[in-house]
Order: C-alpha cells, then structure tokens, then sequence
C-alpha cells in the first residue's frame, strides 16, 4: 500500500492529509495559514503536522506531496503572490520542503486540483476529457484534456471563471468586469437575487426581512427549494449564464463531460433544471450528445486534500 501527502492551502487554515492509494484519507491536520507572515516557520510546522501523521499511523514512506494553493504555479513550484494569504510575495514551496523530505512535490491552483483528485478518485475515473467548474466564493476551474492537466506556457491555464461573460458587465475581483464568476459565484448568486429583489415590489418571500447584506447563496438557494419565486428567478439567471459558460468551454475542448461542485451547487434542480435547459439551447450542434453534466462524487470536505494528493501522480 502506497501513501501521499495532501495539503490545500487556503487564506485561514492549511489542511493536510495522508491519503492511501484508493483514495482513503487516513489521518488530518492542520495549522492556521493566517498566523505566519514568512514561509519558513510556516513550513516547518507545516512538515511538523506532516511527520507526526506519518509516524502515528505508521507510514515510514509517501509517494510525494502535493499542494492546492491560490495562484500556485505547476512549473515552478511556487505560489505567485496569492493576494488572500498573510505571507506575501513569490512562496517557492517546493525548494523549501525538500529541506526537510526529499520527495516529490507537485503544486497548482486549487481548481486543478480538485480537477485532478475527480480523474483519480472520483466520477471522472476513466475519463480523458472532462472539464471541472468549482463554485464558491469565486468561481474556478481545471482542464483536462487527453488525460492531462492543462497548465499552458504559464501555469495559469483554466481560468474560465474570469473568461468575460457579459462586455462591462459586473465588476470582479480581478479588476475587470463581466467576468463569469461576478453572475455564477455564491456572491454572484446573492448579487443577482438583491438586485431581481429591488425590482420587486410586491416580494413577500421568506427572505424579505433579511438585509442585503446578511444574505448567503445558502439561504437563497433554500429559499428556492421551498417555491421563493425570487430565489427560483436568481437560479433562472444563474444557470442561464453558466449554461452559456459551458458550451463556450465544450467549443475549444470537446469534454466527455463537465463537473460541478461547490456550495452553489447544493442547491439542486432550481439550479441544475435552467443549465440543463441553456446547455443544450446554446451548445453548438456539432457536439450534441457528446458531453454530460455530472456532480463530483468526491466528498466535499475531502475533496481538497484528495486533488492535492491526486497531483502526485503527474509526477510518477
């Protein structure tokens, strides 16, 4: 049985995870990101966290480690000035664990792995062109095609939550606007409801009473599912512009099938039923037939720690 390090790294904490072969998280840990300000004493603890889970559970050895981490980057190892992490600047991650462990290190954005971890672990086992969307607080995505990840001549490919959707459309934290992520992520989703809101006068919905400002996509999307005709109108729009999102993607990669995951997507048929439905008007006919929508099968808590591992076997 053969083991690796999986380790998502995200603004508050850092969650790592010895995963076995098949998929079967062993044991966790984890430290908060936001407590450090350099990458060495990070790292330290972070390889700490490490070598007690490996002798704890009686591991003398691992595959590798892989990462998940904002603005990582494929081919340098590194972590490119991730804006929403306390340590600043270029992170080479992979220069500073070999300090301590002399094995393989395979880092990238957290999308790609979660990308990744649904080839090796989950639903799209078998697979060799898919395309996973992952909806949260933005909105990311991880390119496969032909069996591997697609990083491009920087490391960055895959950004489709920043491909622009509508010219001048909503400002997005890129700094541009019209972005995808600005009408499909949870902030996007609780942006559009506020807004169909205000143009109803009469709304007498569940949420009525609740401030725009202490609105989440969760309670707009259990809002929907109890008939809030605002909440099902805010999906309308949502998977309208996500269904032309996808056959954009289908276009220039010809996917067996399109993942979706995250908060969003727990919504269920309010969201998925308007998708399904703008999928399959705007997709070009050339393709008809020849792509599915499917959720991931991967938990979503384990999901994280599974795609970082998952990279290790790009490298073996």
């Amino acid at each position: 049985m053969t083991y690796a390090i999986g380790i998502d790294i995200g603004g508050t904490n850092t969650d790592m995870g010895l995963v076995r072969e098949d998929g079967k998280i062993i044991a966790r840990a984890n430290i908060p990101t936001n407590a450090y300000t350099e990458l060495k004493p990070y790292i330290k603890d972070m390889m700490g966290c490490i070598d007690r889970l490996m002798k704890e559970n009686g591991v003398q050895a691992i595959e590798g480690i892989g990462i998940g981490a904002p603005n990582g980057n494929f081919y340098t190892g590194c972590v490119d000035n991730a804006p929403n992490l306390t340590i600043k600047g270029v992170l080479n991650f992979e220069e500073e664990i070999h300090h301590y462990m002399p094995v393989p290190v395979v880092l990238s954005n957290d999308a790609n792995a979660a990308a990744y971890g649904e080839m090796v672990y989950g639903g799209a086992k078998g697979l060799t062109n898919f395309i996973m969307f992952t909806l949260g607080t933005g909105v990311g995505s991880g390119i496969v095609l032909d069996g591997r990840l697609v990083h491009g001549s920087t490391g960055a490919a895959g950004e489709l939550g920043h491909a622009i959707l509508v010219p001048e459309g909503r400002l997005c934290s890129c700094g541009r606007k019209g972005c995808l992520e600005t009408y499909t992520s949870a902030r996007g989703i609780v942006q559009t409801f506020c807004e169909l809101r205000k143009e109803t006068p009469d709304y007498a919905g569940e949420l009525k009473a609740v401030d725009d400002k202490d609105i989440t996509s969760k309670m707009i999307g259990d809002a929907a599912n109890h008939g809030d005709p605002v909440a099902l109108k805010t999906y309308e729009h949502t998977g309208y512009w996500l269904g032309i999102a996808m056959t954009n993607a289908v276009t220039f990669s010809a996917p067996q099938a399109i993942f979706l995951m995250g908060g969003p997507t727990k919504v269920g048929e309010p969201l998925m039923k308007p998708l399904r439905e703008s999928f399959k008007k705007h997709l070009l006919n050339i393709f008809a037939g020849s792509c599915d929508i499917r959720m991931s099968e991967l938990a979503a808590n384990e999901v994280a720690i599974l795609g970082a591992a998952a990279l290790i076997k790009m490298k073996i």
